[in-house]
């Protein structure tokens, strides 16, 4: 086994114009993966408000994080990760795609 430290911060907003406060919790020159699931983010209409208010920010979406996510799933959005060069990971959605999304950060390096 390696010997190693894993420091995985989280942060979550809430509320009215959380979606506006989002910019100004990311480094700017911050290369940002967008993980949402499999319809709400898209159907509700976040998804957009999310991507327009990181104009200007490098974003690569990964979608389709199911319940309760299957491996093959986040280890795909790890390779992609990885693959970008990812340096930010925003989750956006409920417990699924949040643990998902702290998988996939801990499978990145």
């Amino acid at each position: 086994m390696l010997d190693f430290t894993f420091h995985n911060p989280t942060k979550i907003l809430f509320g009215k114009d959380a979606t506006g406060r989002i910019a100004g919790e990311i480094p700017r020159r911050a290369r940002v993966m967008v993980t949402y699931g499999a319809a709400s983010a898209k159907k509700y209409g976040v998804l957009d408000e999310v991507l327009a208010a990181l104009s200007g920010f490098d974003i690569t979406p990964f979608g389709g994080i199911e319940p309760n996510p299957e491996y093959e799933t986040l280890i795909k959005g790890a390779a992609l990760a990885r693959e970008k060069k990812i340096d930010f990971l925003l989750a956006i959605g409920g417990g699924s795609v949040i643990d998902g999304t702290k998988f996939m950060a801990a499978a990145i390096p």
